[in-house]
């Protein structure tokens, strides 16, 4: 690796593409060669004058290390060491190939769409403050530079204002990644995609990675590409937190101080040392609130206080001391990259999860009577509960930020009203806004309505939106390992969960039904779609409701496959007590024992709630 030659590229206004020269002769052929190193066995060489332009040597192992990086609709791996038991995949070559698989696939789009050869198109990259930003920058504009695009650097960014760099003029790029691996620890980084669409779908991602898997394999020399020019450095951020800004003006409309809305109003920001701090200074600040008490704000890639995560409780625990502390209005938990967020009101309560969901279908509600609300289908029932008593139609469906929001989308082209898409994880898009999970935007929402009611006279805060909402009794999450080799563990999860729903529809689980949202045309367990355009299944997941005949429905149950880890979440809610254990027994006992899945599955945490409870 040292040894080798490392190339040099420019970063030109017309970059040109890499070509590769033809085979010469007319022959065709194919060959075998065994190798004797225990990482590679087999290399397979494939060879067409007539069909190839270049000699396309497929080395398993080398793909594998690329396509092992997809998550979803993201890319996610480990940057740099320090994590035990895991070791470094996300290297600048395998960042550099998948960038210019990107810029690739934007221009083969691009070119689909305008029916001609596309010119100068133009990629902006933003990233969080990880310490690995800086190298896998680099990769990124050295690889979307190979792809022939323009790249502009922004620097620090959120995952939101990635994608509203694609809109707001004069930028308007034609798509934009963001570096980022969300609330996971410093080691860990990733990419996500965005066109002037939205962020990609995950079939989208895996035709990139798949592509970038060949490039990396025929790479001999796994160096990235050193840049001899730099990409043009742009403030985006400064033209997104302005628009915030004028959101909240506009839609405040303030009868005495127009520019300053938020004037008289206390608001804690904890930005968890990512990249939210221009919340506080660009946003809040100039709108007039006093943001005195606001946490973490100085971006720090390792991360030293807590997790940038609106679902952990040390940071959930800091804000709401620093509310009551300052007696603040409102308190604001961002994670790294700002694409989620929780609140705390000004009594001290934190709302996230299902309360976040519960407090922001409130609000949406009130401007969009009858609007469906998609959530996925962890929520509980008093959430669905909540919806229908607004006059809300609830849809739950497919876990993942993506499959949430794309189903709204296709609700909408399908002709249903849906405004609101949110996970329990703290991802919320609305349809106003692009259909773009974007937490920054969310808090401008609830911002808005917490001075709407002041102006109507209320001192209760945003907290009494939601205080009729029940919480459920009981509920717990497990987690299952699959016993397998990480190349067939995807496929073996999947075996579980089938046969999961095979063993409910065939009644051997009684009382145990596949939970399904008729008005949006999702059945079976939550997961399929029964229109005329079922959307892909990027990961096995079914929910069953769960009664009996003194309780009627008293519970769930959800099965769900991880994309990130090679193992299956299990989420059980109950309103009866006792409800959960006696689910989660009837699921090892007439389930994963019966069905010799304890075979597949390391099922110890079920058998010591079992026993513990």
């Amino acid at each position: 690796m040292a040894s080798t030659a490392t190339s040099s590229i420019s970063l030109q206004k017309n970059g040109s593409r890499t070509s590769f020269p033809s085979s010469p002769g007319p022959r065709k052929f194919q060959t075998t060669i065994k190798f004797l190193s225990p990482s590679t066995k087999f290399i397979h060489v494939k060879s067409s004058a007539t069909t190839s332009k270049y000699n396309e040597i497929v080395v398993d192992e080398e793909m594998d290390k690329i396509r092992r990086l997809q998550n979803g609709s993201d890319v996610r791996g480990v940057a740099l060491e320090g994590e035990k038991g895991r070791t470094v995949d996300l290297t600048p070559p395998a960042v550099e190939a998948i960038a210019e698989s990107f810029g690739e696939w934007v221009i083969r789009r691009l070119e689909n769409e305008q029916g001609r050869p596309v010119e100068d198109v133009k990629v902006s990259l933003g990233k969080d403050p990880r310490i690995s930003g800086a190298s896998l920058s680099v990769a990124v504009f050295a690889g979307l530079a190979r792809a022939g695009c323009l790249v502009f650097d922004m620097g620090l960014a959120t995952t939101p204002a990635c994608f509203m760099s694609t809109l707001l003029p004069p930028f308007a790029y034609d798509a934009s990644i963001m570096m980022t691996a969300s609330h996971l620890p410093y080691t860990r980084n990733g990419l996500k995609f965005f066109t002037k669409k939205g962020g990609l779908t995950s079939p989208e991602v895996e035709e990139i990675c798949d592509r970038a898997a060949r490039k990396y394999a025929n790479r001999l020399t796994k160096v990235s590409t050193l840049l001899r020019t730099s990409p043009a450095r742009v403030d985006f951020m400064s033209a997104y937190a302005k628009h915030l800004r004028d959101i909240i003006k506009e839609r405040v409309n303030h009868p005495l101080h127009y520019d300053t809305p938020l004037k008289r109003f206390q608001i804690i920001v904890n930005a968890g040392n990512g990249s939210g701090g221009f919340f506080t200074w660009d946003v809040l600040d100039k709108l007039g609130a006093d943001t005195f008490g606001s946490l973490h704000l100085n971006p720090d890639g390792m991360f030293p206080n807590h997790i940038p995560n609106p679902e952990d409780k040390t940071a959930m625990a800091l804000t709401r001391a620093a509310v009551l502390e300052n007696n603040a209005d409102l308190g604001v938990v961002f994670d790294t990259d700002v694409d989620r967020s929780g609140v705390v009101d000004n009594k001290g309560n934190p709302i996230n999860g299902d309360k976040l969901i519960a407090l922001m279908s409130a609000i949406v509600l009130k401007e969009h009577p009858g609007t469906t609300i998609v959530t996925d289908a962890r929520t509980s029932m008093a959430l669905t509960k909540f919806i229908t008593d607004r006059g809300g139609n609830h849809c739950l469906y497919r876990v993942g930020y993506r499959n949430v929001i794309d189903k709204g989308v296709h609700l909408n082209e399908d002709g249903i009203e849906t405004h609101l898409m949110m996970e329990t994880s703290g991802h919320g898009a609305l349809k106003e806004n692009y259909f773009l999970d974007d937490g920054a935007y969310m808090v401008v929402k609830i911002i808005i309505e917490m001075v709407r009611m002041k102006l109507e006279g209320s001192d209760e805060g945003i907290g009494s939106l939601i205080k009729d909402l029940e919480e459920p009794l009981e509920y717990v999450e497990l987690r299952m390992n699959i016993i397998s080799e990480p190349r067939y563990a995807k496929a073996k999860g999947s075996e579980a969960i089938e046969t999961f729903r095979k063993y409910i529809e065939e009644g051997q689980l009684p009382g145990w039904e596949l939970d399904s949202c008729g008005d949006c045309w999702v059945s079976e367990g939550c997961l399929v779609d029964s229109n005329d355009s079922p959307a892909a299944i990027d990961a096995h997941m079914y929910r069953a409701k769960v009664s009996d005949e003194e309780h009627g429905q008293y519970g769930w149950i959800h099965l769900r496959q991880s994309i990130h880890n090679p193992n299956i979440a299990v989420n059980v809610q109950s309103t009866v007590p006792g409800g959960c254990l006696s689910i989660t027994r009837v699921l090892r006992d007439r389930f994963l024992v019966a069905s010799g899945m304890d075979k597949v599955l390391d099922i110890s945490q079920i058998d010591k709630y079992v026993k513990s409870s």
